[in-house]
């Protein structure tokens, strides 16, 4: 995982944040200053929330466990599809479902459904139906593609949710705080940052920007992911001598055993001798 450098911060446009008329009072920690009306973000402190945000997501990736990324404003679906991809994590870029977290079970129904639509259009009787019910089942099946097509595969909730620009994913976030799942966000001047466990303070609204912290964290997580298939290697290497271990065991529990019983007729005898001598 490569470091955060400020002056690639610096190019990407990370430290520009709204006007000072639309800031959050909370985000002060992060505000450098202001220039001209506009609030400058202090670098320093997103280069520390960064590192904190991808070394939690690295160990979630570590353990196997999901992270789900919501960007459905412009500027950051593309970016956040084509760098999501890479590590096969599940995605949301068109339209946040409402209750897709703690509504979920409604959610499965429409992805088994797009199943099912699927296993239709490879029937052989699919082509012998009208043109008229093909299309619509062929529009049906491109509707839930566009809402789900990446969360096909999200068999249970996330273990966290990434999220670009929380003001226009409010219900996004609030699912997951119901929930009590972890949420990572980048946060603008506007934002609260008190609602996310692990916020990024920087600018959301640039694609640039956007890219240069999410590179960070996609690193980290494939990092992550790494370690867990070498930790899957080692597993296995070690299960031969493990079961040569178990097979070796009873054989030398068997051992003691067989003494005792030969053992227990001349225990008895002794007394018995004993009382013909008296």
């Amino acid at each position: 995982m490569t470091e955060l450098k400020f002056e690639e911060l610096l190019e990407a446009g990370c430290h520009f944040g709204h006007l000072k008329r639309k800031w959050n009072p909370k985000m002060a920690p992060y505000i450098f200053k202001e220039h001209n009306g506009i609030h400058v973000i202090d670098l320093q402190k997103t280069i520390v929330k960064a590192d904190e945000a991808a070394a939690a997501l690295k160990q979630i990736a570590k353990s196997g466990k999901k992270i789900l990324f919501v960007a459905t404003k412009k500027q950051a679906k593309d970016v956040v599809s084509e760098m999501v991809k890479t590590i096969d994590m599940p995605f949301v870029t068109e339209r946040w479902p409402g209750g897709m977290l703690t509504n979920f079970a409604t959610i499965r129904k429409a992805v088994k459904k797009m199943n099912q639509l699927d296993q239709l259009m490879k029937d052989k009787d699919f082509n012998s139906i009208s043109k008229r019910e093909r299309l619509q089942v062929q529009r049906e099946r491109a509707k839930l593609d566009k809402n789900l097509g990446s969360i096909a595969d999200l068999n249970r909730l996330p273990s966290a949710i990434f999220v670009i620009d929380i003001q226009k994913e409010h219900i996004a976030v609030a699912e997951a705080r119901r929930l009590n799942i972890p949420t990572f966000a980048l946060v603008d001047t506007n934002c609260n940052p008190e609602l996310i466990d692990y916020p990024i303070p920087a600018n959301d609204d640039a694609s640039k920007s956007i890219a240069a912290i999410l590179k960070h964290m996609v690193e980290a997580i494939q990092e992550g992911l790494n370690e867990r298939m070498l930790d899957k290697d080692a597993a296995k290497e070690e299960e031969p001598a493990t079961d040569e271990a178990a097979t070796e065991a009873p054989a030398k529990a068997t051992r003691p055993r067989r003494t005792r019983k030969a053992d227990a007729p001349k225990a008895e005898e002794k007394p018995a001798e004993k009382k013909v001598e008296e």
